[in-house]
């Protein structure tokens, strides 16, 4: 069906007529000019991202349902990075006209799969005409105790650094789909060439299913977030890993005017992303540190949670903080050391602009 036959506030209740909000705080959700929330003794955390097409997503090889799901994890992400809890979520898309309602129906389907996980409220949005392609901006509002929030500019010397799950396996899954694409299209080609039809393909991810999964179905660590609580861990700073590690580290440094020494042999990285990197003639530590779209959880914690932080399954320690006059020094296997630099996915850089 085309959108067109719907319009626009059709197409809303057709995506929205089910939903019940979960939260006290949701007053009223969809249905008015506004949303009403209501956050009597929190603090409220409000975030925004923007999705591309083109620049953060290629739809050769994410379905709709996947990208839904992951504009929503995103989002909630960043709430759970400042030691919050997701509530509500207002999403809203540009849409050319060769998407039609069932395309955004299977959106909606990942996008509010991601949210029933967690717990969030879907209270609005907008839709628009697009040109060039799907937009997509989501705003998620979470609340946190004022006590509880953690900044970015918290971290001391001393502290720990440590990181969640492992790193650089959504890089190489990015990678991976980017060769067979690659390959996929050189065929089309030469079939074209010869005045052939366009050939079956089966992408060769055989043994590579994680490397996809990270990529393509990203995972909000509100699981961490709930062992640390658990754990009575109070980070000193945090944020997710969108960007890289090694830009994310440099951002928590910069805020809180502090150096620190990471080392290379306490990376978490799994057997199939060093796997992927030989494939690729690809230095692995160099994506685990610059990779991006990790959506893992950075973060620092006193000296004095050591035995704590090795208690929590899937928390590792890589590093700790120093004075702000020793720099910025990944430590190598081989006990070389060098200067951290920032070289993390930069959307606005010229080499991403499509």
């Amino acid at each position: 069906m085309e959108i067109a036959n719907i319009g626009e506030f059709g197409l809303i209740d057709r995506l929205t007529q089910d939903i019940k909000p979960n939260n006290q705080s949701t007053k009223y959700g969809v249905g008015d000019d506004c949303a009403v929330l209501h956050y009597p003794d929190s603090e409220v955390l409000v975030t925004t991202d923007m999705l591309m097409e083109g620049v953060h997503f290629d739809l050769t090889y994410i379905t709709l349902q996947h990208l839904g799901y992951k504009s929503a994890m995103v989002n909630i992400s960043d709430i759970f990075a400042m030691n919050g809890t997701p509530r509500q979520m207002t999403v809203s898309l540009a849409l050319s006209k060769r998407f039609t309602v069932e395309d955004i129906e299977q959106f909606y389907v990942g996008l509010r799969a991601a949210c029933d996980k967690w717990g969030v409220d879907i209270v609005g949005g907008d839709t628009t005409s697009s040109y060039t392609g799907l937009a997509i901006s989501i705003t998620c509002i979470g609340e946190a105790r004022k006590e509880d929030i953690v900044y970015r500019n918290g971290a001391k010397e001393t502290d720990l650094v440590c990181v969640s799950g492992d790193l650089g396996a959504a890089y190489m899954g990015l990678q991976l789909l980017e060769r067979e694409k690659s390959v996929y299209y050189q065929m089309v080609e030469e079939a074209k060439k010869k005045g052939k039809p366009a050939p079956d393909f089966q992408p060769d991810f055989a043994g590579k299913e994680y490397l996809l999964q990270r990529q393509l179905k990203t995972e909000a660590r509100g699981d961490i977030i709930q062992k640390l609580r658990e754990a009575g861990i109070h980070p000193t700073s945090m944020m997710d890993i969108s960007d890289g590690l090694s830009s994310e580290l440099m951002h928590i440094c910069k805020q809180s005017q502090v150096g620190c020494r990471i080392f290379e042999k306490q990376l978490p990285i799994d057997y199939q992303t060093a796997v992927m990197a030989e494939e690729l003639n690809m230095n692995v530590t160099t994506c685990a540190l610059n990779g991006g779209e990790d959506y893992e959880l950075l973060f620092t914690v006193p000296i004095g949670d050591h035995e704590k932080i090795q208690q929590i399954e899937d928390v590792k320690l890589i590093g700790h903080i120093t004075n702000a006059s020793l720099g910025h020094v990944l430590v190598t296997r081989d006990d070389q050391e060098f200067e951290l630099k920032a070289q993390g996915w930069n959307p606005l850089s010229n080499s991403n602009a499509k």
